[in-house]
């Protein structure tokens, strides 16, 4: 009988699927990918040719399904498969892979039966059979509507980033280019001079965010940065002077320290011009009032380094583990989406670079960029 030839053989069983698995071409499975494999099946299988041999078909398809599985009412086997497809999703299964596991088995299980010259009947192998469909049915049903699930989530939260990265960048620019605006208006001041050019910088960034973002919808796909040289003596006071205006809104201020006029950096310049300004925004929105905001840059061996430093009074535990991902805010003002570092980050890796934070209890925070030294022109 094939179900005490199951039975008494469930463990070498087993031990043949996991061994099938590892050496699967291309397989990469983690120990844990290996442990999981199918038991519960063989056990319901068991129990369905026992079933069939002493009580009725009708009783046996209770356990495993009839022919042609019901989607609609799965089974108890069905149900297993289900959670099984489930669960393998979560371990980075492919379909085919999914498959295999249960092709895996009924391979072990002939394998094994003739090497032990166990007959089976018509009836078990037709069993063992609609077993094998209906799992296998099952399993990839709900796999693959698991992983559609998972992949339409994913790309709907891709999109609503990309959607919110662009409007903080484009509000960023927004704000210096009304802060420029109402301080021509309120200091009678002309558009030749320097806050005149501030105000004129914020609208071509918008134009260029505004461009670039029509450029991508038409590609259909994010066109690589393009990489320039320029002084990051020239960088920085560009960003500062943005950054003043801002400051002297919040009644705080931005020092900036000389730079060496012989330092060159190589990159997307907007980019990291957004992310150096996105670091500026968030230590004068933290900065307590009348305090100082430090911003500061040298080159360090083969580094260069640009220090952003606020007095916010410091950091609290974990948050600077966390305050570089989208969408996370700490603070009571929610004015903001909580993407400035998230963007500053990846701006700032397409340069090569790297940004660290460092706490100062009951001080402050510093924002370090750290990015490659490049000669000059």
């Amino acid at each position: 009988m094939m179900h005490d030839f199951l039975a008494d053989n469930i463990d070498e069983l087993l031990q043949r699927c996991i061994d099938k698995v590892a050496k699967r071409p291309r397989r990469n499975a983690t120990p844990e990918q290996l442990k999981n494999g199918i038991p519960i099946f063989l056990e319901q299988l068991t129990r369905t040719l026992w079933t069939e041999q002493n009580t009725s078909a009708a009783a046996g398809a209770e356990i495993s399904g009839g022919a042609g599985g019901d989607a609609l009412a799965l089974s108890e086997m069905g149900l297993t498969a289900a959670a099984h497809g489930t669960a393998l999703l979560r371990l980075d299964y492919t379909v085919d892979q999914v498959v295999h596991d249960y092709g895996d088995l009924c391979q072990a299980i002939t394998d094994l039966a003739i090497e032990r010259k166990v007959p089976f009947s018509i009836d078990e192998f037709r069993t063992l059979n609609r077993c094998l469909d209906n799992a296998i049915a099952d399993a990839v049903t709900e796999f693959s509507a698991q992983r559609d699930a998972s992949i339409a989530y994913q790309q709907s939260a891709n999109s609503n980033e990309r959607l919110g990265f662009l409007m903080h960048e484009l509000r960023n620019s927004l704000n210096v280019a009304r802060l420029a605006a109402s301080a021509l208006e309120g200091g009678k001041l002309t558009l030749s001079g320097a806050t005149g050019t501030v105000l004129k910088r914020g609208l071509v960034s918008m134009a260029k965010l505004i461009d670039n973002s029509l450029e991508d919808v038409r590609a259909g796909s994010v066109p690589l940065p393009s990489n320039q040289m320029f002084s990051l003596a020239d960088y920085i006071h560009e960003a500062g002077e943005s950054a003043q205006l801002d400051a002297s809104a919040r009644g705080s201020i931005i020092t900036i320290t000389d730079v060496d006029p012989s330092i060159y950096l190589k990159g997307n310049r907007d980019l990291l011009l957004g992310a150096l300004a996105n670091l500026l925004q968030n230590a004068v929105k933290f900065t307590h009032p009348h305090s100082e905001v430090r911003l500061s840059a040298y080159a360090a061996g083969d580094c260069v380094l640009i220090d952003v430093a606020d007095h916010c009074g410091g950091l609290r535990n974990g948050e600077a583990e966390t305050m570089f991902s989208p969408f996370t805010q700490y603070s009571i003002d929610k004015s903001g989406l909580g993407l400035g570092l998230s963007i500053a980050k990846q701006s700032v890796a397409a340069a090569s670079g790297k940004i660290n934070v460092k706490n100062l209890p009951g001080v402050g925070c510093v924002f370090t960029i750290n990015l490659p030294r490049v000669g000059a022109p």
